[in-house]
């Protein structure tokens, strides 16, 4: 799994907001979520990334431009089949308008006033980590609701500038 985080200055210049969706169906419906989902055989999670990105709001984004910001772990003991691993890129280099797909329902959130009652109870344990440039490992275990977060071990790091993205990264940069 991949999700992309879009970030762009508020339109009064005084801040930040990030691209999230309301989730239309599917697994989280009625969440809102960040945009993203399946590593296609083949295909690398970066890959994904930017290919999902570009299916759920029409943004286009370059690999190259793409930092990997979080590896996130899922655990469903009650739905193992729920049970998954995130690779989070970051970027504030998207072209293009956004527009809403069958699934999602993409909109700007203030950075600073996430959604958080709205999303997975996971998001508050390392959206606003990652938001705040900081690098961020976590594993989450969900309790028998498959809701609600029972168990979080979250590790955080700041994000040294003088790290290559992850296109440069593939690209031998």
């Amino acid at each position: 799994m991949c999700l992309c985080l879009v970030t762009r200055p508020t339109t009064a210049g005084a801040g930040r907001d990030v691209l999230l969706g309301r989730k239309k169906r599917g697994f989280g419906a009625g969440n809102v979520v960040g945009l993203g989902g399946h590593v296609e055989p083949g295909e690398t999670p970066l890959r994904a990334a930017v290919r999902e990105l570009a299916e759920e709001s029409s943004l286009v984004v370059a690999e190259a431009d793409l930092l990997q910001a979080a590896r996130l772990v899922f655990r469903f003991p009650a739905r193992p089949d729920y049970d998954q691993e995130v690779a989070v890129f970051l970027t504030d280099k998207a072209e293009g308008t956004v527009r809403e797909c069958d699934e999602i329902a993409p909109a700007w959130y203030p950075v600073d006033e996430l959604p958080l009652d709205a999303m997975w109870d996971d998001a508050k344990h390392w959206l606003a980590e990652v938001l705040a440039g900081r690098r961020v490992e976590g594993e989450f275990v969900f309790a028998d609701d498959n809701v609600t977060v029972a168990r979080s071990d979250v590790r955080t790091a700041p994000v040294r500038e003088d790290v290559p993205t992850a296109g440069e990264v593939a690209s031998g940069g």
